[in-house]
């Protein structure tokens, strides 16, 4: 399997610790929500999909870190993952962290690397 990048956003879109930018990704077969957020000057993705039941994380369109900006929170069950790395810290998620995305950031752009079937 080689990768294949798809535009998602620009990279003026993420600020530190600030709204993330939703789109969607395939996964499995089929469209699933995912989100990028940026965090210690990197894009980190994942799927937006809590680790205790399938519910999206942001408790508002595109805001996915905690009121002090330190953690992503899972609206509906209050569980906080580390924005790093997608493991789970605290809450009902029970260890299970968030499902990550390889994102690639350049000149100025923002892109998913999506697995595509060799030739």
């Amino acid at each position: 399997m080689a990768g294949t990048l798809r535009l998602i956003g620009h990279s003026a879109e993420l600020v530190e610790g600030g709204m993330g930018l939703r789109f969607e990704a395939q996964m499995a077969g089929r469209c699933q929500s995912a989100f990028a957020v940026r965090w210690e000057g990197r894009v980190r993705a994942y799927l937006n999909r809590c680790g205790h039941v399938p519910v999206e994380l942001d408790w508002d369109e595109g805001r996915f870190f905690d009121a002090d900006k330190l953690y992503l929170l899972c609206a509906t069950h209050g569980a906080l993952y580390d924005p790093a790395t997608g493991a789970c810290l605290s809450g009902r998620c029970h260890g299970r962290g968030l499902a990550p995305l390889a994102v690639v950031e350049r000149d100025g752009h923002i892109y998913l690397v999506e697995e595509s079937p060799d030739p």
